[in-house]
């Protein structure tokens, strides 16, 4: 009786052992795995927003101002073209000092200046960039990178802003529920915003990234 006393004891103390080391083990790798597979996820996350914003810049430049829209910016960038002048030669010192201008020069045909128009989304990301799926969160499942646009004040001059966001939970998803919330909770309490972003349409920021 007390040998079989014994030999479950043992077995017991064994099986806590067994688990007490792998809790040990979990709480270790836990956070580990989580921060590699969200600076895997975010370096997508982070690369689709510089596409964004490349798209944006190039909408404002042309409109003068920017789009909370991804149907608009996705059918700009398909559909608009953009001039590139072809230049061969230079004016030199020389002819500047004589007044000479670069469209006089021109009709000489001193130099050569050719204008040529490409689409934008062959300026910006080459012809076979998905640019349909700009909008979308890598690993969100279908989610949509939030937009937002509007006109503050610096100083005394009206500047316009925007801003694109996609929170942690979108495209952390799947990853530890618990590690999920640590972050969030952190990142709120430090005052930031709990996913990763451009640009803040409370304040002229120059649509700098949250990770830069």
């Amino acid at each position: 009786m007390e040998k079989t006393i014994r030999i479950v004891l043992t077995t017991l103390l064994a099986a806590s052992a067994c688990c007490l080391a792998w809790m040990c083990y979990d709480s270790v790798t836990t956070p580990i795995k989580f921060n590699e597979s969200r600076e895997y996820r975010e370096g997508k996350v982070i690369d689709r927003l510089k596409d964004i914003r490349r798209a944006e810049a190039a909408y404002k430049s042309e409109k003068g101002e920017y789009t909370a829209s991804f149907d608009t910016l996705i059918d700009y960038v398909k559909n608009a073209k953009e001039a590139i002048v072809l230049k061969e030669g230079e004016l030199t010192d020389e002819q500047l000092n004589e007044g000479m201008t670069e469209k006089k020069a021109v009709a000489l045909g001193l130099i050569k200046r050719d204008t040529t128009y490409v689409s934008v989304l062959v300026s910006l990301f080459g012809e076979s960039y998905p640019i349909d799926s700009i909008r979308y969160i890598p690993f969100s499942d279908g989610q949509e990178f939030e937009l937002a646009k509007a006109e503050i004040m610096a100083g005394n001059v009206p500047v316009k802003v925007m801003e694109a966001k996609a929170p942690f939970a979108s495209y952390l998803s799947g990853l530890d529920k618990q590690e999920l919330i640590n972050l969030t909770e952190l990142e709120e309490k430090l005052g930031h915003y709990a996913g990763t972003k451009f640009g803040d349409i409370n304040s002229a920021n120059n649509n700098a990234g949250n990770w830069e």
